[in-house]
């Protein structure tokens, strides 16, 4: 029995599926953990969505950005991006089933046991481990309720760009979503920058990477994040696990073996066979 954490397959049907061949995945034993963002850009979504919720609970996912998106398409009547990759999922005929399966995903998953969390963005520096699990559980009774609508409808947007516990309401949620899926570089005051999407070298002034800020809550537990193509999954910091390698982008799909920390890689298109 192995468990592989997997970085951001965003529609990459195709290089999941050699991926686990080359772990030797058993769908019967092993378990997989996802990072986020199983859709959208990639041109298997669809396949990707029948495929995890086809392993039961052998398969964990936790929601990225592009996940909150196509549920907000969904449920909340936002129309599409012009980049989105979406369109066969939502004509689907058990649309409704995988809607409902990808709504009812956390967040966060911690195996406070086995000191690992995972989430898509990473972990802000004031929450530990457990404090961001609490925090999920919050968006996750509004995503799982019967006001999820509502919420899809009021999702988007950059404030409140810091994180306060005195925050309610909307606001509240918003802030928790973006502190999860969204995060790259913040200040030292716990400010996001959510423009900046490039590698560590472009931080704007005043900012470092979230896994960079001292004094981290959870810098003793072992932290798994996606949405960060460009570390190509190098990270500078003990316990935090870049999972995102850009398979969408040309890049390669990666897999963590918690078990024993090996590393697994396949690229984006399978290599040609040689005549």
């Amino acid at each position: 029995m192995a468990t592989y954490a997997i970085g951001d397959i965003q529609g990459c049907y195709e290089p999941l599926q050699r991926l686990l061949d080359k772990v030797e995945f058993d769908s019967a034993n092993d378990h997989l953990w996802i990072a986020g963002d199983l859709v959208n850009r990639g041109p298997q979504s669809l396949e990707v969505l029948r495929f995890l919720k086809g392993l039961g609970h052998r398969a964990t996912s936790v929601l990225g950005n592009h996940d909150l998106h196509l549920l907000a398409v969904y449920y909340g009547d936002h129309k599409l991006k012009r980049s989105d990759t979406l369109d066969l999922i939502m004509k689907a005929a058990d649309a409704d089933e995988l809607m409902d399966w990808l709504r009812h995903q956390p967040l966060v998953h911690f195996d406070e046991a086995r000191n690992w969390c995972m989430s898509h963005a990473g972990i802000p520096p004031k929450w530990s481990g457990r404090k961001a699990h609490k925090l999920s559980q919050e968006v996750e009774a509004v995503l799982q309720g019967n006001h999820h609508r509502e919420f899809f409808q009021q999702m988007y947007g950059n404030k409140p760009a810091r994180w306060d516990k005195s925050l309610e309401g909307m606001d509240r949620i918003r802030a928790i979503v973006n502190c999860l899926t969204r995060m790259r570089f913040i200040d030292g005051m716990g400010t996001l920058d959510l423009l900046s999407k490039e590698g560590l070298d472009t931080a704007p002034n005043g900012f470092i990477p979230w896994f960079r800020h001292p004094n981290r809550k959870a810098a003793d537990t072992r932290v798994l994040f996606g949405h960060w193509a460009a570390l190509e999954g190098k990270v500078d910091v003990d316990n935090v696990y870049a999972l995102d390698t850009g398979c969408v982008w040309g890049g390669k799909l990666t897999a963590l073996r918690l078990d024993d920390e090996k590393f697994f890689r396949v690229g984006a298109q399978p290599k040609k066979k040689s005549k």
